[in-house]
């Protein structure tokens, strides 16, 4: 919000400095994002969030020190995407850091209340922020950001890892050592892919997750125009409706957490899929026959309610069948898959849009989700009763 506001100032209604701002964001998840993935597998997680917490930090304590002496907006650019790079480390580690804190019995319990707690925080972080940007302009917003920063990083200081790795003996530790110091970064990149390829759960992991982020692209430019067409307003019903798909979010994230643990997560994905292709095609076609901000809102937390048990279920997969040292690798490399899909299928679909109307392509995504979903859970069941008939 306070990068946004600082836009605003210097360049009001400024399309292009909002797009370049965005891709300062993204760039590090190709750039730095395989890369990151190789040392915190090498480096101690712990501290590695410590250390990006206390980098953003002070990266963003300098923008308003940068802009106080600089018209130009290179340097604010330059720092965004420092703190962006830094972000690359911190959310694998924070992903991978989960199974050395909580028992395996725990991990869909300690998934579901990280999704919900960041649920919080975006729902809260987006009111809030406009608030301070708004009585203490952009400038104020960056102080206060920088503030939270820090106070993450003495918070995680406090965590205690109780799954501590067991070192090998002595010669073998340093044959290992060895190993490490011979093997390049691109080999450790492609034995990330290879291993992601190689294992059947994280693979469907991973097309999930593309597919998943593929729709927020297809629909993320569609759905602001739609809704501001059909309600008639510019960001007051999209600020609200984001609010009530962050409270299904949370709700999803909650129920499922505390009820969820006997349910097949392969099922769960599948059926969210289906599901949130079902709302979205009723969010499409219900707003267009009655275009109520009631009606959006209820359906925007029913899509939430379905979304979130697939982040939880296949972050919780992940934590159960992948390896201690390949956890980082994976966790960027899915990072790395699902920005692709959501970059590609966002810039394909705002060109199609211009050719078919938003509905229309609304109401395909959320087929082509359904599909997805009904066919994988028909799959599964014919291999089920193969296996059960062998």
């Amino acid at each position: 919000m306070a990068l946004i506001g600082l836009i605003y100032a210097r360049t009001p209604g400024s399309t292009v400095q909002l797009a370049k701002l965005l891709s300062f964001t993204i760039i590090p998840v190709f750039l730095i994002g395989p890369i990151a993935g190789i040392y915190v597998d090498r480096w101690n997680r712990k501290h590695t969030m410590i250390f990006c917490d206390l980098i953003r930090g002070s990266m963003v304590l300098f923008i308003p020190l940068v802009i106080a002496y600089s018209k130009s907006m290179v340097p604010v650019y330059i720092l965004v995407f420092m703190i962006f790079s830094a972000t690359r480390f911190f959310l694998p580690s924070k992903l991978a850091i989960i199974p050395d804190i909580v028992p395996k019995d725990k991990l869909l319990l300690a998934n579901s209340l990280t999704s919900t707690t960041m649920m919080i925080a975006t729902i809260v972080g987006f009111g809030l922020g406009g608030i301070i940007v708004g009585c203490l302009g952009a400038r104020g917003g960056f102080y206060i950001d920088a503030g939270t920063y820090f106070i993450s990083a003495l918070m995680i200081s406090f965590v205690v890892l109780k799954l501590k790795p067991v070192l090998p003996p002595e010669p073998a530790l340093k044959e290992t050592l060895q190993k490490i110091i011979r093997k390049t970064i691109l080999d450790d990149i492609k034995e990330g892919f290879r291993y992601l390829n190689g294992h059947k759960d994280i693979r469907m992991i991973a097309v999930t997750m593309f597919f998943l982020m593929a729709g927020v692209g297809s629909i993320y430019i569609i759905i602001i125009v739609f809704v501001q067409e059909l309600l008639k307003s510019s960001t007051e019903h999209l600020g609200l409706l984001a609010m009530f798909l962050g409270a299904g979010l949370f709700l999803g994230s909650v129920i499922y957490g505390r009820f969820g643990a006997k349910l097949c997560k392969r099922k769960v994905i599948n059926v969210g899929l289906a599901v949130t292709g079902l709302v979205i095609i009723l969010f499409s076609a219900g707003l267009q026959m009655w275009p109520n901000f009631f009606v959006a809102a209820v359906l925007s937390m029913i899509l939430g309610l379905f979304a979130a048990p697939i982040v939880v279920s296949s972050n919780t997969l992940l934590h159960e069948v992948m390896a201690d040292e390949m956890r980082g690798r994976i966790f960027s490399s899915m990072d790395l898959i699902m920005h692709v899909g959501f970059l590609v299928f966002m810039f394909l679909t705002s060109l199609i849009a211009e050719r078919i109307g938003q509905g229309q392509l609304l109401i395909a995504t959320g087929i082509i989700f359904s599909f997805i979903g009904v066919l994988r859970l028909i799959i599964g069941n014919k291999t089920k009763g193969k296996k059960e008939a062998y």
